[in-house]
């Protein structure tokens, strides 16, 4: 499995903090709207954290399992399902890029606010991944911070409302710019694709009816579909990735 890179384990409790904003608990419910989930649906969170969006989709569906690369994310996250009564939660510590999960094993496959941790072709890779553990006609529904550095006038917009409100904190938003700023340049700050990357990686990937709603802020989440019937081309890619993959 890859190093955790942003060290999730020390950050167990920032994170729920953010995740319990009402900014976070309104994505989530529109990911669960899109979803719509059903009793016999095996569903896989990816990236789930310590729970935000698996502890409000498990009730819904047969079976949850809930990967993330954070042991201690998914230990907090069993903490809550056992106070909340879950048992249908099963826990994976794994790399999205890599997932230990068979092939067409999953109808529906969730996340919210993980992708931006990777690059465009650890997306790429991830997403692979995601189709090849949906079952034909299996869906996807995925949320995260949706744009780039560029000057789109979305992104554009994005950015300044970002440090203008930063700017509002006084001495410590000047700070955070700045880090901020120095991770850019060291390229190590956080990795969003814009709406439109989005779609043509989802497509080239092998999903179809595949569309992007706009949330608040940054936010906007894409739904896709594994065609109930795969092409030839398709199919060689998949195996094309797989080989290359191992």
């Amino acid at each position: 499995m890859s190093k955790d890179p942003y060290d999730w384990d020390e950050r167990v409790e920032s994170w729920e903090e953010v995740a319990a904003s009402p900014a976070f608990l309104s994505i989530r419910d529109r990911i669960l709207e899109l979803a719509e989930p059903r009793r016999d649906d095996r569903a896989v969170d990816l990236g789930a954290g310590t729970g935000l969006l698996a502890l409000a989709l498990a009730p819904r569906v047969r079976e949850l399992v809930a990967v993330d690369i954070s042991e201690r994310m998914l230990e907090r996250l069993d903490d809550r399902a056992v106070a909340d009564g879950v048992h249908n939660v099963e826990l994976v510590v794994a790399d999205l890029r890599r997932l230990p999960l068979e092939d067409e094993s999953a109808t529906l496959v969730v996340s919210n606010y993980a992708f931006h941790h990777l690059d465009d072709p650890g997306k790429e890779l991830a997403l692979a991944e995601a189709r090849r553990i949906l079952r034909p006609g299996g869906r996807l529904v995925i949320c995260d911070m949706m744009f780039s550095l560029s000057l789109a006038p979305r992104d554009r917009r994005l950015v300044w409302e970002k440090v203008t409100g930063l700017l509002r904190r006084g001495p410590a938003g000047v700070l955070r710019i700045l880090r901020n700023a120095l991770r850019v340049l060291a390229g190590r700050w956080e990795q969003p694709a814009a709406p439109r990357t989005w779609e043509e990686m989802l497509v080239a990937r092998g999903f179809e009816q595949v569309r992007i709603e706009l949330l608040e802020h940054e936010a906007a989440v894409a739904v896709a579909r594994r065609p109930e019937v795969s092409t030839a081309a398709t199919r060689v890619r998949a195996a094309q990735e797989a080989a290359s993959g191992s």
